[in-house]
């Protein structure tokens, strides 16, 4: 498997929309972790180009992460919001597509890469044949049990275990408002649940920032951990710089549907406060917020655009994507070998 090859289990999360690029997947590889190339919001010949960038910059292993498509929803659901909106701020056409889904896949059929993993949702047990078919390992994002099962039901070889600590959207298959009075389920929960529901590997993600972090959930049984917001100050990656000088302070975060009409979480500002019962309505609300989170990146507006991050963000620090794999490896380490020292010296 991909994992066992690794000089490092440390896997970039692919955050779409912006922070994620070839320099910052191949930076990750190069310095032995598994870099990922973020296919979501990008029609598959842009995806095409980015997957050949990618392979001029390294010659290791790296995957690429689709969402699943959703549903359309009905226009009454969020027409009424989108026109509330518009009275205040610039606002696109509330639209849904597919997210070029079955071109993407026909892409990387015919165009392999080491690993394809999917968000907001599983691919069939078809598509997951056809992937494996041409030598790429299938892994599937996954917030509670009942998704990891079907899964693995499905043919997934690994699973990612996504924490409620994560920042962005929620990976979750649907997007229920009814889970909103259920505490969505920690990353070391999670991790503990799994292993014990199924038995393939479970790669860890959300809140993970420092290399303690790293240690921690290999200790519960994590293959691997897969961390975002603590690239997303490298200079390799794309964040915007509205969404760089917010990351390094101590706004807290919270869960919104404010700008996209899927549940994520990024730090708390006026935009979310001030529309807390956003309907759920994903890509459409995504597509029609585009015009006004523009607008927000290109004033420097952190209160109109969506921030997002993990909870523990305020931990990121301004690092070479390939040096902050090898601090984080050396801490986790580190960490792993004072824990053990401990529990020897307590018998």
């Amino acid at each position: 498997m991909v994992l066992d090859e690794l000089g490092t289990p440390i896997v970039l999360a692919p955050m779409a929309g912006g922070p994620s690029t070839p320099e910052l997947a191949a930076a990750v590889s190069e310095a032995g972790g598994l870099g990922f190339v973020a296919a979501g919001y990008l029609p598959a010949r842009e995806l095409g180009a980015r997957i050949k960038a990618t392979r001029a910059l390294t010659a290791r292993a790296f995957g690429v992460n689709l969402f699943y498509p959703s549903e359309p929803s009905p226009t009454d659901r969020f027409s009424s919001y989108i026109e509330e909106l518009g009275r205040e701020f610039p606002v696109g056409e509330a639209k849904y597509d597919s997210d070029d889904w079955a071109a993407k896949l026909e892409l990387l059929i015919a165009d392999p890469v080491a690993v394809v993993s999917s968000t907001f949702g599983c691919p069939s047990a078809a598509e997951i044949a056809r992937l494996r078919a041409v030598g790429s390992e299938v892994w599937v994002t996954v917030t509670t049990v009942a998704e990891a099962r079907q899964a693995v039901a499905a043919g997934a070889d690994v699973l990612v275990a996504q924490g409620a600590e994560a920042g962005g959207h929620r990976g979750t298959f649907a997007d229920d408002p009814g889970e909103d009075l259920v505490d969505p389920l920690g990353t070391l929960a999670l991790v503990q649940l799994l292993r014990a529901a199924v038995d393939v590997p479970i790669v860890a993600a959300g809140g993970i920032v420092s290399g303690a972090a790293v240690a921690g959930v290999l200790a519960v049984g994590a293959a691997a951990a897969q961390l975002g917001t603590a690239f997303m100050r490298c200079p390799e990656a794309g964040t915007s710089p509205v969404i760089r000088k917010a990351i390094a302070g101590d706004t807290p975060t919270m869960l919104t549907r404010a700008f996209t009409g899927r549940r994520a979480r990024g730090l708390r500002n006026r935009f979310m406060e001030d529309h807390p019962d956003a309907p759920v309505a994903y890509p459409e609300i995504h597509y029609a917020t585009g015009p006004l989170r523009a607008a927000a990146r290109a004033a420097g507006n952190a209160d109109e655009v969506n921030l997002w991050a993990g909870q523990a963000h305020s931990l990121a620090v301004e690092l070479p994507a390939g040096e902050l794999v090898r601090t984080l490896s050396a801490d986790a380490k580190n960490a792993l070998e004072r824990a053990l020292s401990l529990r020897i010296q307590t018998y």
